[in-house]
């Protein structure tokens, strides 16, 4: 999604930096936004609300409303998509190649074996 949202902006973000430490990839407090998401995917309650908190600090609590509730949606999607065995489409993966390579997300656990398209 941020993808589309950098072309329909004519931004250009540094994806990769998203998965560094102290990245930010341009994005306005991506830096806050990838530690909330990271300690999301760990479950890891402590560095969750330590997130919490220094999101709401630099934002506000609207906005960490959305950022949980965007956080919430995706790991629902992925577990549900891992859980009954979706397959990555091969179109998708063909198109989202050079994107995941830039990212890294090929390395996560979540992408093993069953769930990996080479």
């Amino acid at each position: 999604m941020l993808r589309r949202s950098a072309d329909h902006d004519r931004r250009d973000y540094d994806l990769g930096a998203l998965t560094a430490a102290g990245g930010s990839g341009g994005v306005a407090q991506g830096n806050l936004l990838r530690d909330f998401a990271e300690a999301v995917v760990a479950l890891d309650r402590p560095a969750i609300a330590a997130a919490g908190v220094r999101i709401r600090a630099a934002l506000d609590d609207a906005a960490f409303a959305d950022v949980a509730g965007v956080a919430a949606v995706f790991e629902a999607l992925d577990r549900v998509a891992d859980a009954t065995g979706i397959p990555l489409e091969t179109a998708k993966a063909e198109d989202t190649a050079g994107f995941r390579a830039e990212i890294g997300i090929d390395r996560f656990a979540a992408a093993g074996e069953k769930g990996r398209v080479a």
